[in-house]
């Protein structure tokens, strides 16, 4: 088995955990009735997906370098995945950090109700998150054969993800939410919407 493999089979694994932990059914068995269990559980859910994701991307270390982008266009590069991580956390910081994270304590299943989020970067597309994630990928100076392999499954595993959220989102939101996917693109944004949205950031007080 070549070390490619290995790593696409790691990958494969990490998805299969990552996703089985997020859904809903198996969040119930393994939490039950207990509120504790249920705030502990967004941040056990990140350790183990980060613990996966670095056993994961250990595989295939000495890895063929493909392409390098050339003189100051690497460091544009560079800071074009500084300006995407950037944009990420204003993202993760719209949904509350800290719930993203783990540490909040707060228990969501009780309550505090949850509410849809449209402002901001969620104003521009439904899934800022995945499409930041994408153009940093997209956005590395240095691509050798393991990154194009995590590129290419990432893409994968964003648009199914996305397209199972939806999912999720339409049954918990209903109207609200199929009002707002009307209006706003799934991952590609739209030129007039992107202006649109700067002008309303710079119009708001």
């Amino acid at each position: 088995m070549t070390e490619a493999t290995v790593f696409a089979l790691r990958l494969c694994a990490f998805a299969g955990v990552h996703s089985l932990l997020a859904s809903p059914r198996v969040k119930r068995i393994l939490t039950g009735d207990s509120p504790a269990r249920r705030k502990m559980y967004r941040l056990f859910y990140n350790l183990i997906s980060l613990v996966l994701f670095g056993w994961a991307m250990s595989a295939y270390r000495n890895t063929p370098v493909l392409y390098v982008a050339p003189g100051i266009w690497s460091l544009v590069m560079y800071l074009m995945q500084a300006l995407f991580i950037g944009l990420l956390f204003v993202c993760v910081r719209q949904t509350g950090a800290a719930e993203f994270i783990g540490l909040s304590g707060a228990d969501t299943a009780g309550n505090r109700k949850p509410r849809l989020v449209t402002s901001g970067c969620y104003r521009i597309v439904r899934h800022p998150l995945y499409l930041f994630s994408m153009l940093f990928l997209l956005s590395n100076p240095v691509v050798t054969t393991r990154w194009l392999i995590l590129t290419l499954f990432s893409f994968t595993y964003f648009i199914i993800g996305a397209l199972v959220e939806e999912r999720r989102l339409l049954a918990e939101f209903g109207s609200e939410y199929q009002q707002y996917r009307q209006k706003v693109p799934f991952l590609i944004p739209r030129t007039s919407k992107i202006r649109l949205s700067v002008h309303q950031d710079k119009s708001a007080p």
